[in-house]
């Protein structure tokens, strides 16, 4: 099936990404050493949320899922820091991606109900997850991250041909669609 990738790159673009690309769905190769960066927990959410390791799946099933995707779109949010410590705007870019994918998503979903998300860090739908006591309370609002799948994100841009790097005193945050 052929895919509007114009339209879907002026779609995120309307949505309030600053850059969007077709992903080359060749390069989603998952990466155990990825995965395990995730056990190292310094985004303190593994065992703690039903969006990260080892909640959301081993690196096996995720390349399982993914590998029924025939076409991919990455999309970034990308802030402008004050200097390398701008925490504040380090938050507020992440957050306004975070919302940006999950607005989206629910559009997508309408023409492609099927479509998987994978966001950029831990899913922060929720203040406190409910995992493991009790079942996410926002599954169609909630998503794995790229890193979560054990997805090398500069190098799937890289091989996408999308930037990842937009130089000194920026952050950028990456996720994507995949589509059947």
């Amino acid at each position: 099936m052929p895919y509007p990738t114009k339209e879907l790159i002026d779609f995120a673009l309307q949505n309030g990404f600053t850059n969007a690309g077709e992903l080359n769905v060749k390069a989603l190769v998952f990466m155990p050493e990825v995965r395990e960066m995730c056990g190292a927990d310094k985004c303190r959410a593994y065992g703690k949320n039903w969006r990260c390791p080892p909640a959301c799946g081993t690196i096996e099933q995720a390349a399982e899922t993914a590998a029924r995707y025939s076409y991919g779109l990455l999309v970034q949010t990308v802030g402008k820091l004050e200097d390398d410590f701008d925490y504040e705007t380090m938050e507020k870019t992440g957050k306004e991606h975070a919302a940006s994918f999950i607005k989206m998503m629910r559009e997508l979903k309408k023409k492609y109900p099927d479509i998987l998300g994978m966001g950029a860090g831990t899913c922060a739908r929720c203040e406190k997850c409910t995992y493991p006591d009790a079942p996410c309370r926002f599954p169609e609002d909630s998503y794995s991250s790229m890193e979560a799948y054990g997805l090398w994100v500069s190098r799937v841009c890289e091989l996408s041909g999308v930037k990842y790097n937009y130089g000194p005193q920026t952050i950028a945050y990456t996720s994507c669609y995949l589509l059947k």
